[in-house]
């Protein structure tokens, strides 16, 4: 009894992995491929993932301490997830390491551009070009403005969710 109660996950490593487990069930949607043009490929997955950890970041950003902890969590469970995808590729153990901390400095990167993209609305031209520069890298003459959209009703949609379901790592995504 006293053995399982110390080794019992804690609520909010709980509701992390289940919002990240939304996470990739929502940025895996065929429609981000076939009709927002969002590139299927490892980069272009790494993008719209971490997109999706950003709008949850967003969400929970500054509503206090329990937010916090979920946030953090969701974090944890995103890192975990890449550091087994690039083990699943293949790429050796003494390279993950490196590799970890260019992903890891790259979603940095991106989640302060988004919060900087987000602080200029309603101006929506640095969020659009941010997502041209990221998501839309690889695809030339792609057009941002279906996903600058999304976006811009997820958040709000997010945002119309209560704080103690999403802490409980219940969220629900809008269809792209």
């Amino acid at each position: 009894m006293i053995l399982e109660r110390l080794f019992r996950p804690k609520p909010a490593k709980i509701a992390g992995q289940k919002l990240y487990a939304g996470v990739v069930s929502q940025a895996r949607r065929p429609d981000f491929y076939s009709q927002y043009g969002c590139p299927d490929t490892v980069e272009g997955r790494f993008e719209l993932y971490s997109l999706h950890v950003v709008l949850l970041l967003d969400r929970l950003k500054q509503q206090g301490a329990g937010a916090g902890t979920t946030a953090q969590a969701l974090f944890d469970a995103y890192v975990s997830a890449l550091d087994d995808a690039l083990r699943e590729m293949g790429v050796g153990d003494l390279s993950v390491g490196k590799k970890m901390r260019k992903l890891g400095e790259a979603f940095y990167g991106r989640v302060k551009s988004y919060e900087t993209a987000l602080e200029s609305l309603p101006d929506e031209s640095p969020l659009t070009g941010l997502i041209v520069r990221t998501v839309y890298a690889e695809a030339e003459g792609a057009q941002a403005d279906p996903l600058v959209a999304y976006v811009l009703r997820q958040r709000q949609f997010l945002a119309d969710q209560p704080l103690d379901s999403i802490l409980a790592g219940d969220v629900d995504w809008l269809a792209p």
